[in-house]
Protein backbone atom coordinates (compact mmCIF):
# COMPACT_ATOMS: atom_id res chain seq x y z
CA UNK A 1 0.00 0.00 0.00
CA UNK A 2 1.31 3.30 -0.93
CA UNK A 3 0.58 5.60 1.12
CA UNK A 4 0.19 9.00 -1.47
CA UNK A 5 3.10 10.99 -2.86
CA UNK A 6 4.68 14.42 -2.55
CA UNK A 7 6.42 15.66 -5.74
CA UNK A 8 7.91 12.87 -7.52
CA UNK A 9 8.97 10.75 -4.18
CA UNK A 10 6.78 8.62 -2.37
CA UNK A 11 6.35 6.72 1.00
CA UNK A 12 5.33 2.89 0.89
CA UNK A 13 3.97 1.73 3.69
CA UNK A 14 3.19 -2.03 4.52
CA UNK A 15 3.43 -4.84 7.44
CA UNK A 16 5.22 -8.06 7.94
CA UNK A 17 3.94 -10.72 9.79
CA UNK A 18 6.53 -11.46 11.96
CA UNK A 19 6.79 -15.25 13.86
CA UNK A 20 9.74 -13.48 16.32
CA UNK A 21 7.60 -11.33 17.79
CA UNK A 22 4.20 -12.93 17.29
CA UNK A 23 2.74 -9.78 15.61
CA UNK A 24 2.35 -7.73 12.92
CA UNK A 25 4.93 -5.03 12.17
CA UNK A 26 4.56 -2.22 10.56
CA UNK A 27 6.38 -0.05 8.10
CA UNK A 28 7.25 2.85 5.71
CA UNK A 29 9.78 3.54 2.87
CA UNK A 30 10.95 6.92 1.28
CA UNK A 31 11.27 6.40 -2.00
CA UNK A 32 13.52 8.93 -3.82
CA UNK A 33 12.00 10.32 -7.09
CA UNK A 34 13.28 7.90 -10.00
CA UNK A 35 13.08 4.54 -7.66
CA UNK A 36 10.31 2.85 -9.89
CA UNK A 37 11.79 3.91 -13.51
CA UNK A 38 15.99 3.55 -12.39
CA UNK A 39 17.41 0.18 -12.61
CA UNK A 40 20.38 0.46 -9.67
CA UNK A 41 19.91 -0.37 -6.68
CA UNK A 42 19.83 2.03 -3.89
CA UNK A 43 21.70 2.51 -0.33
CA UNK A 44 19.21 1.93 2.77
CA UNK A 45 19.26 3.67 5.63
CA UNK A 46 17.14 2.59 8.65
CA UNK A 47 15.32 4.63 10.50
CA UNK A 48 13.79 3.97 14.21
CA UNK A 49 11.09 6.56 15.84
CA UNK A 50 11.29 7.51 19.40
CA UNK A 51 9.19 6.58 22.30
CA UNK A 52 5.31 7.51 21.61
CA UNK A 53 5.76 7.56 17.87
CA UNK A 54 5.46 5.43 15.46
CA UNK A 55 6.87 4.40 11.55
CA UNK A 56 4.84 7.27 9.80
CA UNK A 57 5.93 10.08 11.96
CA UNK A 58 8.85 11.45 10.40
CA UNK A 59 6.97 11.20 7.07
CA UNK A 60 4.20 13.08 8.82
CA UNK A 61 5.52 15.61 10.85
CA UNK A 62 7.16 17.60 8.56
CA UNK A 63 10.31 15.12 6.54
CA UNK A 64 8.48 13.99 4.15
CA UNK A 65 8.92 17.88 3.08
CA UNK A 66 12.40 18.36 3.98
CA UNK A 67 13.63 15.18 2.43
CA UNK A 68 12.55 16.50 -1.01
CA UNK A 69 13.85 19.82 -0.39
CA UNK A 70 17.08 18.32 0.87
CA UNK A 71 17.60 16.73 -2.63
CA UNK A 72 16.18 19.25 -4.82
CA UNK A 73 19.05 21.65 -3.27
CA UNK A 74 21.40 18.75 -3.99
CA UNK A 75 22.51 18.57 -0.25
CA UNK A 76 21.18 14.96 -0.16
CA UNK A 77 21.62 11.97 -2.26
CA UNK A 78 19.62 9.13 -3.62
CA UNK A 79 18.98 6.52 -0.71
CA UNK A 80 16.08 4.51 0.82
CA UNK A 81 14.97 5.15 4.03
CA UNK A 82 13.40 2.35 6.00
CA UNK A 83 11.57 3.47 9.35
CA UNK A 84 9.90 0.57 11.30
CA UNK A 85 7.33 0.26 14.23
CA UNK A 86 9.39 -0.43 17.44
CA UNK A 87 6.73 0.59 20.12
CA UNK A 88 8.81 0.90 23.71
CA UNK A 89 10.98 -2.04 23.07
CA UNK A 90 14.23 0.57 22.97
CA UNK A 91 14.82 -1.73 19.77
CA UNK A 92 16.15 -4.43 22.21
CA UNK A 93 15.33 -8.51 23.30
CA UNK A 94 13.27 -7.62 26.05
CA UNK A 95 14.99 -8.89 29.82
CA UNK A 96 12.51 -11.63 30.11
CA UNK A 97 12.66 -12.83 26.41
CA UNK A 98 9.51 -12.14 25.83
CA UNK A 99 9.64 -9.22 23.00
CA UNK A 100 12.55 -10.08 21.18
CA UNK A 101 12.65 -6.39 18.98
CA UNK A 102 16.67 -7.15 17.97
CA UNK A 103 16.54 -10.73 16.77
CA UNK A 104 13.27 -9.89 14.97
CA UNK A 105 14.87 -6.80 13.16
CA UNK A 106 18.22 -8.64 12.43
CA UNK A 107 16.85 -12.29 11.41
CA UNK A 108 13.27 -11.29 10.27
CA UNK A 109 12.96 -7.32 9.27
CA UNK A 110 15.93 -6.35 7.56
CA UNK A 111 16.00 -9.76 4.94
CA UNK A 112 12.46 -9.07 4.43
CA UNK A 113 13.28 -5.07 3.28
CA UNK A 114 16.68 -6.10 1.22
CA UNK A 115 14.65 -8.64 -0.23
CA UNK A 116 11.67 -6.81 -1.02
CA UNK A 117 13.54 -3.29 -2.60
CA UNK A 118 15.92 -2.88 -5.01
CA UNK A 119 18.98 -1.95 -2.65
CA UNK A 120 22.74 -2.98 -2.47
CA UNK A 121 23.39 -4.97 -0.24
CA UNK A 122 26.47 -4.90 1.57
CA UNK A 123 27.84 -3.05 4.20
CA UNK A 124 29.11 0.37 2.70
CA UNK A 125 25.32 0.66 1.57
CA UNK A 126 23.50 0.49 4.72
CA UNK A 127 23.33 2.20 7.44
CA UNK A 128 21.32 3.38 10.67
CA UNK A 129 19.47 6.14 12.48
CA UNK A 130 17.16 7.69 15.00
CA UNK A 131 15.64 9.61 17.54
CA UNK A 132 15.31 9.81 21.49
CA UNK A 133 14.88 5.61 22.03
CA UNK A 134 15.75 5.37 18.79
CA UNK A 135 19.03 7.02 18.75
CA UNK A 136 19.24 4.89 21.92
CA UNK A 137 18.24 1.51 19.17
CA UNK A 138 20.68 3.14 16.73
CA UNK A 139 23.70 3.60 18.60
CA UNK A 140 23.05 0.19 20.12
CA UNK A 141 22.84 -2.03 16.56
CA UNK A 142 26.01 -0.15 15.04
CA UNK A 143 27.84 -0.33 17.70
CA UNK A 144 26.99 -4.33 18.94
CA UNK A 145 26.80 -5.34 14.93
CA UNK A 146 29.74 -2.82 13.22
CA UNK A 147 30.32 -5.46 10.71
CA UNK A 148 26.36 -4.83 9.71
CA UNK A 149 26.42 -1.03 9.32
CA UNK A 150 28.82 1.45 7.85
CA UNK A 151 27.39 4.65 9.69
CA UNK A 152 25.41 5.82 12.30
CA UNK A 153 23.82 8.93 13.72
CA UNK A 154 21.25 9.41 16.50
CA UNK A 155 19.74 12.80 17.55
CA UNK A 156 18.93 13.16 21.51
CA UNK A 157 19.74 9.56 21.74
CA UNK A 158 18.47 8.10 25.28
CA UNK A 159 21.86 7.66 26.83
CA UNK A 160 21.66 7.31 30.49
CA UNK A 161 24.65 7.45 32.71
CA UNK A 162 22.91 6.39 36.01
CA UNK A 163 23.58 2.09 36.77
CA UNK A 164 21.42 0.07 37.73
CA UNK A 165 21.45 0.30 40.91
CA UNK A 166 20.98 3.88 40.44
CA UNK A 167 17.76 3.14 38.51
CA UNK A 168 16.28 1.41 40.95
CA UNK A 169 16.86 3.43 43.59
CA UNK A 170 15.42 6.56 41.77
CA UNK A 171 12.46 4.03 40.73
CA UNK A 172 11.39 4.07 44.47
CA UNK A 173 10.64 7.85 44.57
CA UNK A 174 8.23 7.56 41.47
CA UNK A 175 10.47 8.74 38.65
CA UNK A 176 8.90 8.58 35.33
CA UNK A 177 11.47 7.66 33.65
CA UNK A 178 12.11 3.58 35.25
CA UNK A 179 7.95 2.78 33.91
CA UNK A 180 9.30 2.57 30.46
CA UNK A 181 12.32 0.64 31.14
CA UNK A 182 11.03 -1.63 33.32
CA UNK A 183 9.07 -3.87 30.62
CA UNK A 184 12.53 -3.74 28.75
CA UNK A 185 15.41 -4.09 30.94
CA UNK A 186 13.53 -5.92 34.31
CA UNK A 187 12.03 -4.37 37.40
CA UNK A 188 14.44 -4.51 39.37
CA UNK A 189 16.88 -3.88 36.17
CA UNK A 190 18.65 -7.02 35.06
CA UNK A 191 22.34 -5.60 35.30
CA UNK A 192 24.09 -8.28 32.90
CA UNK A 193 20.88 -7.23 29.94
CA UNK A 194 21.67 -3.73 31.02
CA UNK A 195 25.11 -3.62 30.48
CA UNK A 196 24.82 -6.05 27.19
CA UNK A 197 22.92 -3.53 25.88
CA UNK A 198 24.58 0.14 27.11
CA UNK A 199 26.18 1.16 23.52
CA UNK A 200 29.06 3.30 26.25
CA UNK A 201 30.17 -0.30 27.33
CA UNK A 202 30.06 -1.83 23.55
CA UNK A 203 31.72 1.06 21.89
CA UNK A 204 34.67 0.20 25.01
CA UNK A 205 34.18 -3.52 24.12
CA UNK A 206 34.09 -2.95 20.54
CA UNK A 207 36.60 -0.14 20.04
CA UNK A 208 38.60 -1.36 17.15
CA UNK A 209 35.53 -2.68 14.73
CA UNK A 210 33.81 0.77 15.53
CA UNK A 211 36.94 2.94 14.26
CA UNK A 212 35.74 1.81 10.61
CA UNK A 213 32.02 3.33 11.12
CA UNK A 214 31.22 6.87 10.59
CA UNK A 215 29.75 8.52 13.93
CA UNK A 216 27.47 11.57 14.33
CA UNK A 217 24.83 12.28 17.24
CA UNK A 218 23.72 15.58 18.38
CA UNK A 219 21.89 16.95 21.52
CA UNK A 220 19.86 19.53 22.77
CA UNK A 221 21.43 20.94 25.78
CA UNK A 222 18.11 21.93 27.45
CA UNK A 223 16.88 18.31 27.05
CA UNK A 224 14.01 17.63 29.00
CA UNK A 225 15.17 14.20 29.87
CA UNK A 226 18.78 15.07 30.74
CA UNK A 227 20.22 12.99 28.10
CA UNK A 228 22.59 15.52 27.22
CA UNK A 229 24.50 14.47 30.09
CA UNK A 230 24.56 10.80 28.22
CA UNK A 231 25.45 12.73 24.84
CA UNK A 232 28.75 14.29 26.32
CA UNK A 233 29.30 10.59 28.36
CA UNK A 234 29.30 9.25 24.77
CA UNK A 235 31.89 11.69 23.46
CA UNK A 236 34.12 11.36 26.39
CA UNK A 237 34.39 7.49 25.63
CA UNK A 238 34.69 7.56 22.43
CA UNK A 239 37.61 9.93 22.40
CA UNK A 240 39.64 8.21 24.63
CA UNK A 241 39.23 5.12 22.84
CA UNK A 242 40.36 7.30 19.52
CA UNK A 243 37.33 6.68 18.16
CA UNK A 244 36.41 9.18 15.05
CA UNK A 245 32.98 10.90 15.58
CA UNK A 246 31.07 13.85 14.99
CA UNK A 247 29.15 14.97 18.18
CA UNK A 248 27.51 18.83 18.72
CA UNK A 249 26.04 20.17 21.61
CA UNK A 250 23.16 22.62 20.50
CA UNK A 251 21.17 24.69 21.94
CA UNK A 252 17.58 23.49 22.47
CA UNK A 253 15.15 20.66 24.20
CA UNK A 254 13.98 17.19 23.11
CA UNK A 255 11.28 18.15 20.48
CA UNK A 256 10.00 17.45 17.19
CA UNK A 257 10.97 21.36 16.35
CA UNK A 258 14.68 20.60 17.74
CA UNK A 259 14.95 17.27 15.59
CA UNK A 260 13.99 18.66 12.37
CA UNK A 261 15.73 21.78 13.12
CA UNK A 262 18.76 19.32 12.44
CA UNK A 263 17.70 16.78 10.12
CA UNK A 264 19.27 18.19 7.31
CA UNK A 265 22.66 17.57 8.41
CA UNK A 266 21.76 13.75 9.24
CA UNK A 267 20.93 13.16 5.66
CA UNK A 268 24.49 14.75 4.68
CA UNK A 269 26.02 13.46 6.93
CA UNK A 270 24.78 9.83 5.97
CA UNK A 271 25.28 11.24 2.19
CA UNK A 272 28.50 11.82 2.35
CA UNK A 273 29.06 8.56 4.09
CA UNK A 274 27.29 6.54 1.42
CA UNK A 275 29.56 8.22 -1.60
CA UNK A 276 26.89 9.87 -2.47
CA UNK A 277 27.93 13.88 -2.11
CA UNK A 278 31.63 14.82 -1.38
CA UNK A 279 32.77 14.63 2.34
CA UNK A 280 34.85 18.72 1.77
Amino acid sequence: MSSGSFGQSRIDCSAIKSGILKRVVHYCVYLPSGYDAAQQPYPILYFLHGLGDNERTLFNSGGWTLLDDLRKQHRMGDFLIVAPEGWRSFYVNSADGRFRYSDFFLQEFMPHIEGKYRIRKSRAARAISGISMGGYGALRFAFAHPELFSAVTAQSAALITETPKQLDAAARTGMPLTGVLDPVFGKPIDAAHWNANNPYLLARHNSAALRGLAIYFNCGQEDNYGFEKGAAALHEELVKKGIRHEYHAYPGDHSVTYFLSHFAEVMEFHSKAFGLLSKQ
